[in-house]
């Protein structure tokens, strides 16, 4: 089933977008049926069960963090993801940073901003990414790449709120990315839409998706 679906979504995902197999609660066989078809990209948002399972698992797989990174946890990923999708405070990213440096590595960071209606979403405030970059506080950042931003839309049926909300992250992206004067490198990621409401966020401009219950199932809490 997992191998067939991850084909179906290979076909329906345009070129130029990256899938990330959300692979949070479910065990390594489940991960390696995924693998094994040729999926390398994978999203986790647990410390300790990401850490479990890359010994378990081939080398070359692209792991993503994708939840709250709680700062007492950071360390312990350090060098051990390809990609921190969920950086939603400045606290975090010094963090991070501090960390990596200190490791001998860089690490790649999506900023996560908040948009959605729901007050449980982690992650900034469009106007504070914004200060973020126009104030350049980047520029102190010693040993990690800011690769772009990551957002999620409210949790919804109202198909044109979803759609409002990708279309305000996607600007928001755009509008850091097209100036200039910041001097940006590498800031080529929007990561955006999950399995109910992927076709959408591509349409919005998402060039990186997480899905994993329509590959995986329904999660083993």
């Amino acid at each position: 089933m997992i191998a067939a679906e991850l084909k179906k979504l290979y076909n329906e995902i345009p070129q130029g977008v990256t899938l990330v197999a959300v692979s949070k609660f479910h065990p390594a066989e489940a991960i390696r049926e995924a693998y094994d078809a040729g999926q390398r990209c994978f999203g986790e948002s647990r410390v300790q069960e990401l850490l479990s399972k890359i010994p378990e698992l081939p080398s070359d797989i692209n792991w993503h963090f994708i939840g709250h990174l709680q700062t007492n946890k950071v360390k312990q990923i350090i060098g051990k993801v390809s990609l921190i999708e969920s950086v939603d405070s400045e606290r975090l990213l010094d963090l991070i940073d501090k960390e990596s440096k200190s490791a001998g590595v860089t690490t790649r960071v999506l900023m996560q901003v908040h948009v959605a209606k729901e007050e449980t979403k982690f992650g900034f405030l469009p106007e504070e990414l914004l200060d973020y970059f126009n104030s350049r506080k980047f520029e102190k950042l010693e040993a990690t790449h800011i690769c772009g931003i990551m957002g999620m839309a409210s949790n919804t049926d109202d198909e044109e709120r979803v759609r409002r909300d990708f279309a305000e992250i996607y600007s928001l992206y755009k509008t850091i990315g097209n100036n200039e004067s910041l001097g940006l490198r590498g800031f080529d990621i929007v990561s955006m839409g999950m399995s109910g409401d992927w076709k959408i966020a591509v349409e919005e401009g998402s060039d990186m998706v997480r899905i994993g219950t329509r590959i995986f199932g329904s999660r083993n809490y």
